[in-house]
Order: structure tokens, then sequence, then C-alpha cells
């Protein structure tokens, strides 16, 4: 198969077509916000209703009472937090991957510090009641009270997977291994489950307690099953996507063409990525997420993958016919963000592929369309035929700009010396001021780059840029 196969723009509005989701409605983010904020609400006052602060005037009852709310609160947070990463299409949508990997994040912590505070205070506080130590206190919960023995289990689960999330200890891991040792979480929520509606107060205490609580672990159940489970089997099921061709594209970077069944079905947009999953051997129920390279056709989808980590190579030897599994699609960056007529596209690296896409949608569609690739070196260009191409015959402005960086911590090239970095982009793009910018390419770089724009006058609401998820 060669490049020109997939060359052309795909001929579509910038409205999605039949089947592709529409643009995000900011006041769907307003109501997913404020009842995540209700739910605590609620928890609070269920309570306050079951009698949490009479506790307060008993031997231990202030380290109890404390104790029961923090977890409360931490079990609420911790059900919030599966909902957010249960990828769920309309939250995936709006929020988009990286902003909905932020939230889970830092309620992922939050809920974390609560629950060892819950488990600390409840130990202290039915210490101090029973006139026993704090370590014999601790076993005698641990092994007479019914559920606790999972929810130890539980606990230890979910303390590794924290541990194992702090920035510097994700660093060192491989994308699949993080991807694995994460999913443990599910598990470490799911033992937690028995101890508390069997022996917590809280949780029995009431008709109205039990009501709330068993309807949100079936949300967070049913999400889960449904949207990580269901939904990509059915997909993968009705779309049978095989694996055509898989084609150099330059040195470590292949594109991988897939054929399947009534792709027009499948709700994906420009811009988006999937999980994907290529039953070629072992290793193969480890997910790796790729953008789409091209704009989705009927008949056709192609990924566009650099060599980076044990998955990533793999790719490049699969054989045409390999089954390929997939989940998604998911990712906000998409043409339906546009506010204007200009887009100005700025890429780095493997970061021209959702780049690539988005052309696509936007040509010939759109009006203006300005694209700076950022590359090393000029052989280091990918699809520079198709980009070529398109500049040709559809009159997209393509930039390439190639060199070591002018000095450190810029992302320009050393031919814009005399100028600094938000010189040097008014100067490439004089209008940048009032474009629509999408962006794609190294997190750092890309924090860089966004500094430069809103230098040169971007406003923050016409910057658009995602990070995959890990």
């Amino acid at each position: 198969m060669s490049a020109s196969t997939i060359r052309g723009p795909v001929r579509r509005s910038r409205h999605a077509s039949r089947g592709e989701p529409g643009p995000p409605r900011r006041w769907w983010a307003d109501l997913a916000g404020s009842a995540a904020l209700f739910s605590v609400v609620v928890v609070l006052a269920l309570w306050l209703s079951n009698g949490g602060v009479q506790g307060f005037s008993a031997m231990g009852g202030p380290a109890t009472a404390v104790g029961r709310v923090t977890g409360l609160v931490a079990s609420d947070l911790l059900l919030l937090q599966v909902l957010l990463m249960a990828r769920i299409p309309w939250v995936e949508r709006f929020y988009g991957q990286d902003l909905l990997a932020r939230r889970h994040r830092l309620i992922g912590f939050l809920s974390f510090w609560l629950m060892l505070a819950h488990v600390v205070l409840i130990t202290v506080g039915y210490a101090q009641a029973g006139g026993s130590g704090i370590a014999r206190t601790a076993w005698d919960l641990v092994v007479t009270y019914p559920g606790m023995l999972l929810a130890t289990a539980g606990t230890g689960l979910l303390v590794l997977v924290v541990l194992l999330s702090v920035r510097a200890a994700r660093r060192r891991q491989r994308y699949e291994t993080w991807h694995l040792i994460h999913l443990y979480a599910y598990l470490g929520v799911g033992l937690a489950l028995p101890h508390q509606l069997w022996t917590g107060a809280d949780f029995v205490g009431s008709a109205a307690a039990r009501l709330y609580w068993w309807g949100l672990y079936a949300a967070a159940l049913g999400a889960v099953l449904l949207f990580r489970v269901g939904l990509p089997a059915w997909r993968s099921a009705y779309h049978r996507l095989r694996v055509e061709a898989v084609v150099p594209e330059a040195p470590g970077v292949v594109s991988v063409y897939l054929r399947g069944h009534r792709l027009d079905r499948l709700p994906v947009r420009a811009g988006q990525f999937f999980l994907w999953r290529f039953l070629d051997g072992p290793g193969w129920s480890r997910a790796n997420p790729y953008t789409l390279s091209a704009g989705p056709r009927p008949d056709l989808l192609r990924i566009t993958v650099k060599e980076l980590g044990d998955g990533s190579a793999r790719v490049a030897g699969l054989r045409p016919g390999t089954r390929a599994l997939i989940e998604g699609p998911y990712g906000a960056l998409t043409t339906a963000r546009l506010t204007g007529e200009h887009a100005l596209l700025i890429a780095a690296g493997v970061g021209i592929t959702t780049m690539r896409a988005l052309l696509d949608d936007l040509v010939p569609a759109s009006g203006r369309v300005t694209l700076l690739y950022r590359i090393r070196r000029p052989s280091d260009a990918v699809f520079r035929t198709e980009l070529d191409h398109l500049a040709r015959y559809y009159g997209v402005r393509v930039v390439y700009l190639d060199g070591g960086r002018q000095h450190p911590g810029s992302w320009l090239p050393s031919r814009f010396a005399s100028m600094n970095d938000a010189q040097a982009l008014r100067w490439l793009v004089p209008d940048v001021a009032t474009c629509d910018v999408f962006l794609c390419g190294p997190p750092p770089w890309m924090r860089t780059v966004r500094a430069t724009l809103e230098s040169a006058g971007t406003s923050g609401d016409r910057i658009h840029a995602e990070e995959f998820a890990w």
C-alpha cells in the first residue's frame, strides 16, 4: 500500500457527520462538576443525620467520629474517581483524556489520604474506647470484624497503586506496566466493599444511606462493565478490524492501515485515539494508545507509531490479516473546538500524526490552515509527501522548522536566534493572536509552546492540546 492511498483530505464539513460526536456543551461540564460536589454534600448530610456529631461525647468518640466521616468521603471520592476513568463517552468528549486524568489523579490522592486518616483514626478511637493498645486494637479489627481482611487487602492494593502512580515512579515504568498495575485499583475498591456494607453504621443506618451507597456502587460498577468492557468488546466484534499493510514512514516510524466492517458507523473523528490490542501473540492483552494519523474513512483507518517501547516496537512486525481489538475512540482534540476561520497546527516529532489527521477535517472545509512542524533534521519529517501534496493542491501553508534549538528553553531552531520565541512566532504567523491553535508533541515541549503563544497574544481558550492519559 502506498501513501497515496490516503493522501487526499477527507471531504467533510466542519460539523460531525452522522454518528460522530458533536461539539461539547458548556452547561454539561457545569452540571457534571456540580453533581460531583453534591455527592460529597450528600455524604456529609447522611453522616450528620445518622448521629455523626453525637459520637463526640463518648470515650474515643472524637477520633472515631472523624474517622468515620473521612472514610465516607474517601469512599465517595474513590467511586467518583472510578467514574471519571470509566470511559463514559460523553464525559470523554467534553473533558478530554488529559483533563480527566489530572482530575482523576487529584481526587485519587485526596481519597487516598482520607482513607489512611480513616484507618488511623478508627483504630485510635476504638483503642481509646476499649482501653487496649493501638497495635492490639488494629489486630482485633482485622481478624474479628466481618470483611476487614478483604478491606485490608484492598487497602494494600490501593497503597501500591498510589505509590506507583507518583510521577517519579511513573517515569521509570513502561506504559504497559503502569496500565496493568493501575487496573488493580478496581480490585482494591471491590475488596473494600463488603466491610463497609456489613459493619459500617453509616452505610446501613438508614434507608436513605443504603439507597445512596448501593446506587453509587452500582453506577460505578455498571459504568466500568458497560464502557470499559462491554462497548469495546462489541465494537471490536462488530467492526472486525484487521491489519492490511504496515508501511515505513521514517526511521523508526511505521503506519498501520486497517480495514474493517462498516467503519462508517464507528463514532470517531480526526484527532481522536484508540487503545489498541493486536492479536499477534504474547502480550496482546496490553493495550497501547495510538491516535489516528489520517481522517477516518468508511473503509479504512490509519495509525502511525514511533518505536518507543516494547508495544510500539511490535507494531512494525505486524502481518497483514492480524486482528485488532479497539477501545475508544477517546480524546477531544478535534475540529469541534474551532471558533474561527484560521487554524494553526503546531507539531513536534510523532505529534505530527494527530495534526495530519486534523488536516483531513480542516481541508478544504475550513479557511486558512498553517502547519508548523518542528523536526531535528529534514530526514525526520513524517508524511512529507502527503504534506507537500496538501500544500500544493489545497493551499495548506507548511513550515518545516528543522535544526538545533536557538537557545536552551526555546522550541524554535537556531535560524531565529535574532528574535525571542514570541517575536519569531508572530513573524511566522502574523495573525497568531486570532488563530485556533492545535498542539501535539512531547508534554514539556507543548508547555513551552503554550507559553510562547500566550506571550504572542493568543488567548488560552484558543489553544487546544491534549496528552495521552498515563
